[in-house]
């Protein structure tokens, strides 16, 4: 996504780390190279902007449920393989291996 214009942090760089930036984990110096982004770039903003929106209706959504122990750990681990351009598993790689059934 791109609105065709060149800008001093590219497009891609700020959609890499949209949620960093929502979730406020990221320096206040980059923050301040996304909001200006944002200001030149619509596509972008529009993108940030649902985004936020998705974020607050699950919170508002979900905010109260009890979310079991390790599942914070599989999908931090999933986000890393995602960040590091490996590959990603189809099936859970914490899970025990399927046993084959005899005929």
């Amino acid at each position: 996504m791109s609105c065709g214009e060149p800008h001093e942090t590219d497009c891609s760089e700020i959609l890499d780390h949209l949620y960093e930036f929502l979730d406020r984990e990221m320096p206040d110096s980059d923050c301040v190279k996304f909001e200006h982004h944002f200001e030149e770039c619509s596509p972008c903003l529009e993108k940030y902007g649902l985004e936020q929106a998705v974020k607050k209706l699950v919170k508002r959504c979900c905010g109260q449920d009890d979310v079991p122990g390790d599942l914070r750990s599989k999908v931090m681990g999933r986000l890393d393989l995602i960040r590091s351009g490996q590959a990603v598993p189809d099936q859970d790689v914490t899970a025990a291996p399927a046993t084959p059934q005899e005929s």
